[in-house]
């Protein structure tokens, strides 16, 4: 018998001792085992035991009420919008950790003392059998990710072994076409391990939707999906990425917390280092620069593609040419510097520069003095161009920072 066999088998004893409906959820509230009905379901359940996850606002409710927290059992409020009881919750820990959640539906609060210690004592069960499948899923897990962290990562030889590897053992298989997702959280208030949980979970999510075309990895706070198919849609593949950020930032309680960036399609997986290259820097690009995300294309950044290579550490003020910065340090530099990039963006055009600025010629002239004195540039001056527009692109970074 497996753990997870004992583990329902535990479930089933308990649920039919107490005459009440139990479950065992996993940290994210997505259900792993639950017993039959005794005529206590809710809505929350039926749709669990029916689509095995009772979905995201169900999750953010209950975590909302701190039970990732708990230091020990208590009750979980019910939600009449939800169709959701009050459940007694069990949080399931080995060493620290949280493994899962045991609960059981108990809508009028009648769960008695020698019940509610019964329900302790085999929570101490459930907890150790979790640890125990726990240890032995992240070994397998832990080779993949190992494996699919070398194919992603710079070395050639790396690539190449980990390629061979992950085909051998039959877990890798090569496509036609290859294109990579990466995600990125970076939540104000939600822990390290709670944001890697959310994060595991989006992942877990998207692969088991599509289990032969998704292979997922877990990187800190950053998830990376490996989109693999014969012909993929690219709409569809943004489409998987705009899913997940709000799904992520659902799960964090922060909705602007999570960015992703999409890689260009490559020929196979031995050129996906190459969308997971450009899909970290569309990600970037989705977290310093609000009005390209929450969702980054690598081919729509334009010129930003290039400024996305600079590492964070280096997106420091002393970046930013000396001519731009004292451009932006006048005290009408703001406006200064949205008059020259229009005229930048417009090719240098005065007609064009007036018309999307509504400003008179003679105005505009005046400005552009103006940004020529400051600046100490001739505009007319191509090279100069190239780096006044340039300065401000990565002011725009700087200033993000």
């Amino acid at each position: 018998m497996t753990g997870r066999d004992t583990l329902q088998t535990l479930v089933d004893d308990l649920a039919d001792e107490l005459r009440r409906s139990v479950a065992i959820d996993d940290p994210l509230v997505r259900m792993l085992c639950t017993s039959r009905h005794f005529g206590d379901e809710d809505d929350v359940r039926i749709r669990a035991v029916l689509q095995h996850d009772a979905g995201p606002d169900v999750s953010g409710f209950v975590l909302g009420q701190g039970v990732a927290r708990w230091p020990r059992p208590g009750m979980l409020a019910g939600s009449a919008e939800l169709g959701m009881s009050a459940r007694f919750c069990v949080p399931l820990r080995e060493r620290g950790e949280l493994l899962g959640l045991l609960m059981v539906i108990d809508a009028d609060r009648s769960l008695a003392g020698p019940e509610i210690a019964r329900i302790e004592q085999v929570s101490k069960t459930a907890a150790a059998l979790l640890h125990g499948t726990r240890l032995a899923a992240d070994d397998a897990e832990a080779g993949r990710e190992h494996t699919l962290r070398r194919l992603l990562g710079p070395e050639p030889d790396a690539r190449r072994d980990a390629l061979a590897a992950g085909t051998a053992s039959g877990w890798l298989s090569d496509a036609a076409q290859v294109v990579v997702t990466v995600l990125e959280a970076r939540p104000r208030e939600v822990s390290p391990a709670e944001t890697e949980a959310a994060l595991r979970s989006v992942l877990e999510s998207g692969a088991r939707r599509r289990p032969q075309r998704l292979l997922p990895l877990l990187d800190g706070t950053r998830g990376i999906l490996v989109h693999t198919a014969a012909q993929l849609d690219h709409d569809d593949v943004v489409r998987e990425a705009r899913r997940m950020t709000t799904g992520l930032g659902r799960l964090l309680g922060e909705p602007d917390a999570a960015v992703a960036g999409v890689g260009e399609p490559v020929a196979g997986l031995a050129e996906a280092w190459q969308s997971h290259t450009h899909a970290v820097a569309a990600a970037k690009g989705a977290r310093l620069l609000p009005d390209l995300g929450p969702v980054a294309e690598w081919a729509k950044l334009g010129a930003y593609a290039i400024l996305m290579q600079i590492p964070d550490a280096a997106l420091l003020p002393g970046l930013v040419p000396e001519p731009v910065a004292r451009l932006l340090g006048d005290p009408k530099g703001a406006r200064l510097a949205g008059t020259l990039r229009t005229f930048l963006d417009h090719g240098g055009s005065i007609p064009r520069t007036a018309e999307a600025l509504h400003l008179h010629r003679t105005s505009l002239y005046y400005r552009l003095d103006r940004i020529r004195a400051i600046s100490g540039l001739d505009l007319d001056d191509g090279r100069n161009r190239l780096l006044l527009h340039t300065g401000l692109l990565v002011a725009d970074l700087v200033a993000q920072q």
